[in-house]
């Protein structure tokens, strides 16, 4: 085995996924459970552009020591009007004062919190099957009403 050969990455697209106020479901065995709305949003790179659709959601835990595990699922509609599935999972932690000022909706600066995702998309057969045969990993920031995740195809 050569392990002087690591993988590279490739931008692949942006999302920015708008969300509504968060909806708390009470703790449970894992953390505090709850559910954040998925209001719209746009996706782009540079071969594929379209929109985020209403309807979806993330699922989230949060542990104890504020670590949020994310699942969120939702739709992109491409401008040529192909819909693809995103599954996205990820992390999200940080210092608690942090945590707090995100949970406040106050914007954060993205490298004082860790947050990432690791998507997949499930496109119809066709010009989007890149995504399905791929994998991605995907750097987030979140701001009061809107989630950004740049997605990098893993080479």
């Amino acid at each position: 085995m050569d392990l002087t050969v690591s993988p590279h990455l490739e931008f692949a697209l942006e999302l920015r996924v708008d969300i509504g106020p968060v909806l708390e479901l009470g703790d449970g065995c894992l953390g505090l459970r709850r559910t954040v709305p998925i209001t719209g949003g746009t996706a782009c790179g540079p071969t594929i552009t379209g929109r985020v659709l209403p309807g979806g959601a993330d699922w989230q835990f949060v542990d104890r020591d504020g670590l949020t595990f994310v699942d969120a699922r939702y739709v992109i509609e491409t401008d040529d009007a192909v819909r693809i599935e995103v599954h996205n999972t990820g992390i999200r932690h940080g210092p608690p004062d942090v945590l707090a000022r995100i949970a406040a909706g106050q914007p954060v600066p993205a490298n004082q919190y860790y947050f990432r995702t690791t998507p997949r998309f499930y496109p119809p057969d066709g010009d989007f099957d890149w995504l399905r045969r791929s994998i991605f990993i995907g750097y987030a920031e979140r701001y009061s009403n809107l989630v950004v995740v740049r997605v990098w195809r893993v080479t």
